[in-house]
């Protein structure tokens, strides 16, 4: 039988656009059919946080730009869970794409609440599929798997073609007492290894703890107890999202006698779709923020958005004093019933100082067990493997240490084909072992207020060199011979005054300009933009050799008639 040539191969693979060294920003494409013809599948569609060299910008999105040039050959998207890291791009980016999305219940009631707040200026086809429901999206027979996460309705994928099954697992954990639907079913996932599982994509952010992670039912008897002892006002922060987090707060402050205040509009939103989609029962009793002044101080547990330290958020407001109705006195407690994301150490620092210096009492998971991860454990995923005995496997979710910690515990688990690609890389999965064979264009953009900006724009570049290394403004005045018409005008933000031997930088600055203008040929000033570039140049050097440090030099140049 003559071989195929390699452009009209008949191929199943895989490729990130975000989650694959970083956590957050989950983005998945899997596509099959030749190079030139491919069918392809969306999975996940979220944000990430931006890290301290993205300042100003409010959150990350994946750069679409590979998939929105093929849209006419995206059979769909489905949505694993409800998580923002999973979701939160849906807004922005779906017009760019314009193909159906897929969810259970309770994760399009989360997408359907973020469309109505948007206000309804986008209205994307939404399928609504059951969970555990198998259903076909173009060439690919999925059927979705329930798992334990911290969310209700996580969902794996078990992802059937023609060439095969491939699991992708979403996020998850093995928990025996979720607070919100049922365990994982081993036996189901065994099944699925009888069937043969070509390749496992499965979650790494955990991967570096060994064990098992701890239960929610575990958490939720913790809360009670400390909620029980607590003499004064009760204050927990959590995702909003962890419905189950919810419940067993609520359910603490039923068996303490206190009464449950609720704070945040991402906190009253989950808990209407929770409501909604029965994983919260229908009399759910809860206080609004306004009644929070007529309650005496051992009546209350409050809980607040603001864990990972948002400016605007509930806490952070009532850590500075600027809540209309929250407020809190020495003795309070206030309970981090959540982690700390990458990147968000300093925001968060910034309010428990400040609910420090009001006298609150700050519990964390460093000291109990008031929160617990939603991801695997080293033992957990070596279950997962028992399970499905998959033939290779690829770790997702996760930064570049955990991708390759996982690659390492799979193959000393006996996976023999392990790839660690990175965004952007396409891995044939069938057929034949798993491999890398070419690179799609990836990227960052960027949410800044209204507007959506990529990577490579200038605001977010000009911000990091702004906060590193200030910005110099020099308005110059000529005539069209190059005469200089009147004193020059400086503008110094965010660099030194006085040099090293104590000169105004001012003078030093001025001088250069001066010199620079001077050591232009009068021909040569005519020529309105190499003036401005030299004085540009010039300014710099200085700005290098006074300080070691380049500032952004910006050089207004008028031409006087």
């Amino acid at each position: 039988m003559a071989r195929q040539p390699q452009n009209s191969r008949d191929e199943l693979v895989f490729l990130a656009l975000g989650g694959l060294g970083e956590i957050g920003m989950n983005c998945y494409l899997y596509g099959i059919g030749p190079p030139q013809n491919r069918q392809w599948l969306m999975v996940d569609l979220g944000i990430t946080f931006p890290g301290p060299h993205e300042p100003g910008a409010d959150v990350v999105l994946p750069d679409l730009r590979f998939i929105a040039a093929e849209k006419n050959a995206l059979a769909g998207i489905v949505i694993t869970h409800a998580h923002e890291d999973h979701i939160g791009a849906m807004i922005e980016l779906w017009p760019e794409l314009e193909a159906p999305v897929y969810a259970t219940p309770f994760t399009m009631g989360m997408l359907k609440a973020k469309l109505s707040a948007f206000g309804g200026r986008i209205r994307p086809k939404l399928i609504q599929v059951p969970i555990d429901g198998r259903f076909n999206v173009g060439p690919f027979d999925l059927e979705l798997i329930s798992m334990t996460h911290s969310i209700p309705e996580t969902s794996a994928i078990a992802i059937r073609t023609h060439h095969g099954l491939v699991f992708h697992t979403s996020d998850w954990k093995i928990d025996p007492g979720p607070m919100t639907g049922s365990p994982i079913d081993g036996a189901k996932l065994q099944s699925l290894g009888h069937e043969e599982v070509k390749t496992l994509v499965c979650d790494s952010t955990n991967v570096l703890r060994d064990g098992v992670s701890p239960s929610e039912t575990d958490v939720a008897d913790k809360l009670t107890e400390i909620i029980k002892k607590a003499p004064h006002r009760v204050a927990v922060t959590t995702f909003a999202s962890n419905v189950g987090r919810v419940l067993a707060v609520a359910n603490a402050t039923r068996a303490s006698g206190r009464h449950l205040v609720v704070a945040g509009r991402a906190l009253h939103r989950v808990i209407e779709v929770a409501i909604d989609t029965g994983y919260l029962p229908p009399d759910f009793k809860y206080l609004g923020q306004e009644e929070f002044g007529y309650l005496d101080r051992g009546e209350i547990v409050v809980m607040l958005t603001g864990s990972q330290g948002e400016p605007r958020a509930a806490l952070s407001r009532a850590a500075d004093g600027d809540h209309p109705d929250i407020n809190f006195s020495k003795g309070d407690l206030v309970i981090y019933s959540s982690r700390n994301i990458p990147g968000n150490e300093k925001s968060i620092s910034r309010v428990q100082n400040a609910l420090a210096r009001l006298g609150c009492e700050i519990l964390t998971d460093a000291e109990e067990l008031v929160h617990v991860t939603g991801h695997p454990r080293r033992d957990e995923l070596r279950q997962m493997y028992s399970w499905l005995q998959p033939q290779a496997l690829i770790p997702m979710h996760g930064e570049g240490r955990h991708l390759r910690a996982h690659a390492k515990l799979a193959a000393q688990s006996g996976i023999k084909n392990v790839v660690v690609p990175e965004d952007g890389a396409v891995v044939r999965l069938a057929p034949g072992k798993p491999a890398i064979i070419d690179e799609a264009p990836i990227g960052r953009r960027y949410r800044d207020g209204k507007l959506i900006l990529t990577g490579d724009d200038g605001p977010i570049r000009e911000r990091r060199r702004l906060s590193t290394a200030g910005i110099v403004i020099v308005s110059v005045a000529l005539t069209r011979r190059g005469e200089v018409v009147s004193d020059h005008l400086l503008t110094l933000d965010g660099v030194p005054t006085e040099t090293k031997d104590e000169e105004l930088m001012r003078d030093v600055v001025l001088d250069t300009i001066d010199g620079t203008i001077e050591s232009i040929p009068p021909a040569r000033r005519k020529n309105p933009e190499l003036v401005r570039e030299a004085i540009r140049r010039a300014v710099r050097a200085t700005f290098n050799e006074e300080w070691g440090k380049k500032p952004i030099v910006k050089v207004l140049l008028h031409i006087i008639e």
